[in-house]
């Protein structure tokens, strides 16, 4: 009785963190672009020798990832401040926009971005699993060596090729806004070690004001997991508040990879 109590235990526990992996990375659908009036940057990319720059207007035509029983949050053109921004709004709700891309790992710099926010999201903390919201995300995914995966995540990747025709990313690294731990901290995701998450801002300090940053990916990714990074292959942004049952809204600017 014991041993079918923790099978299905740890099938449940299997299928939440396969929900994760495909949620962030894969099944993909195109969000028409949606016009209101109502925040900033370019991302640069040299692979091919092609500049990408992507404006908030960029931004919103990228590929939205649901997640399977999850309400969207809704992205949106808008104006504030008299900037152009990508306006997410988030009630109860996941959802991401992401674009896939290929920069080698000699050709990785620094990136660049931009958002604001009204308020912090009550109740929210990235380290535990029922509580990891946040008002806003830049997600960045990487290849590399699935042979060194743990068993659990050689099994998600697994899955998610046999899902979905594509492994899931080797690592993913976030740059979050976290309510309370110290700036350069790094949060483990609870579902799987392969999602590490940078706190770039802490704190109600500086709320409903846009705020700017440069990062150097090789340095952070090295920070967070203690290897050198492989390629990037995935950028993307996120706004949600599913966990916590709350509502929020958040800007983003645009996005440069120098």
């Amino acid at each position: 009785m014991q041993l079918k109590q923790f099978q299905i235990a740890y099938q449940r526990c299997f299928l939440i963190a396969l929900g994760m992996v495909l949620f962030i990375f894969q099944g993909c659908s195109y969000l028409p672009p949606i016009a209101q009036v109502n925040s900033p940057e370019s991302t640069h990319s040299n692979h091919q020798a092609a500049a990408n720059t992507w404006q908030p207007a960029d931004q919103l035509k990228w590929d939205v990832v649901n997640i399977p029983g999850k309400v969207a949050t809704q992205y949106s053109l808008v104006r504030l401040s008299n900037r152009q921004a990508l306006m997410a709004n988030a009630s109860s709700s996941a959802s991401m926009l992401r674009k896939e891309l290929r920069i080698e790992p000699e050709q990785l710099n620094s990136v660049n971005f931009s958002w604001q926010i009204q308020k912090l999201i009550d109740g929210a903390d990235m380290a535990l699993r029922d509580q990891d919201d946040s008002p806003v995300r830049l997600v960045l995914a990487f290849e590399g060596d699935r042979s060194q995966f743990s068993l659990k995540n050689a099994m998600l990747s697994e899955l998610t090729h046999a899902l979905t025709g594509q492994p899931m990313p080797y690592a993913t690294l976030m740059y979050v806004w976290c309510n309370q731990r110290p700036v350069d901290s790094v949060i483990q995701n609870p579902r799987t070690d392969r999602i590490r998450k940078i706190v770039v801002e802490s704190g109600a300090g500086r709320l409903n004001q846009w705020l700017s940053y440069e990062r150097n990916i090789r340095l952070d990714y090295e920070k967070a997991f203690g290897e050198s990074p492989g390629a990037l292959i995935g950028i993307g942004l996120m706004t949600d508040s599913d966990n916590t049952r709350s509502n929020t809204q958040a800007w983003y600017g645009p996005i440069s990879l120098n």
